[in-house]
């Protein structure tokens, strides 16, 4: 039995310059990081030659051609496993809800299997693997942040190259530095999930007239980058701020009504700015405030439940194997 754990992520700044549709053109860049919520994937052997599946629903099958899961399905032929294995998952936190879940699965799902015939493959390896089976194979219109830092952990700036090369520069924060950006975000649920491809594929569609505010979310991200190596903290607040306007205004679905209110409140209470993680429409809200001026946020934002997060310094590991029988 092989156990693969892999970190879900806070996107910071930078988001949509991960897509092709921009990166191919001119380099894009996020600052992402890592947190301690986590997809976890079993991989067994089977006493059959069948294939049993266990995520929302249970799949059991005699070809891999039959499997309605798409990333589990892509995921064993690229490893190449076409009979008697057992594949389980769980999370910490629900999907669609912009914490890079489904890129998660699948870094995770890849890991295992890999794992289970007793092969490595490196960080960089499992997320172009993953990015493989999203992107190339399923078609999926999303980009390739969430399969890097899902890989990698840590707190990452990532470029993405015209040529299809993805750089990973770890952003290294000091002690102080790391503690204080820890005490100053905020992380609540709207109650709400969505698919974030169809967001994504109506706002891929509007690439070619975003691109000014695209390249300012690309610059966001390396000021951001600099600013926590710099353990200048404070500037995030703003930096949050604006990427969020920029999104909203490139984004028909990336708020709702809903959101907007909820983000005016938490500002009038004294957070220094915010964003709905993901591709918007729902999922998770991020706000940054100083300690002081969070009990105020707190009851602004009372309705809507708030999950603690914290740092993860590591990518996806496997944390388990047994002997062999």
């Amino acid at each position: 039995m092989i156990i693969s754990r892999t970190p879900f992520r806070v996107s910071l700044a930078g988001g949509g310059t991960d897509l092709a549709a921009f990166y191919r053109t001119e380099p894009g860049a996020v600052l992402t990081t890592a947190i301690d919520k986590y997809m976890y994937v079993t991989v067994n052997r089977y006493f059959d030659d069948s294939i049993i599946l266990k995520y929302r629903r249970t799949e059991l099958v005699r070809r891999v051609s039959d499997i309605r899961h798409p990333i589990l399905r892509e995921c064993l032929r690229l490893t190449g496993i076409d009979r008697g294995v057992e594949i389980t998952s769980m999370a910490d936190i629900v999907g669609g809800t912009g914490l890079g879940s489904s890129s998660s699965f699948a870094v995770g799902v890849l890991h295992a299997l890999h794992a289970y015939k007793g092969e490595y493959r490196s960080a960089e390896e499992l997320a172009r693997e993953a990015c493989a089976v999203e992107i190339a194979r399923l078609k999926e219109p999303i980009g390739k942040q969430d399969q890097y830092i899902a890989a990698y952990g840590g707190f990452q700036h990532i470029e993405f190259m015209p040529d299809e090369t993805v750089r990973v520069d770890p952003v290294v924060l000091g002690e102080r530095a790391r503690a204080e950006l820890s005490s100053r975000l905020l992380m609540f649920y709207t109650g709400v999930t969505r698919k974030a491809s169809t967001i994504l594929r109506a706002f891929r569609a509007r690439i070619p007239g975003q691109f000014e505010r695209l390249r300012r979310q690309r610059d966001l991200a390396r000021e951001c980058a600099a600013a926590l190596r710099a353990g200048r903290v404070a500037d995030l607040g703003a930096i949050l701020d604006e990427s969020w306007a920029l999104k909203r205004a490139a984004s028909s679905g990336a708020s709702t009504p809903d959101i907007d209110r909820a983000y005016a409140a938490a500002r009038a209470a004294g957070a220094d700015g915010g964003k709905i993680l993901g591709a918007g429409g729902g999922g998770f809200l991020l706000l940054f405030a100083r300690p002081s001026r969070q009990a105020a946020v707190r009851r602004a934002l009372s309705r809507w439940r708030e999950i603690p997060i914290s740092f993860e310094p590591e990518g996806s590991k496997i944390v388990y194997v047994s002997r062999a029988p």
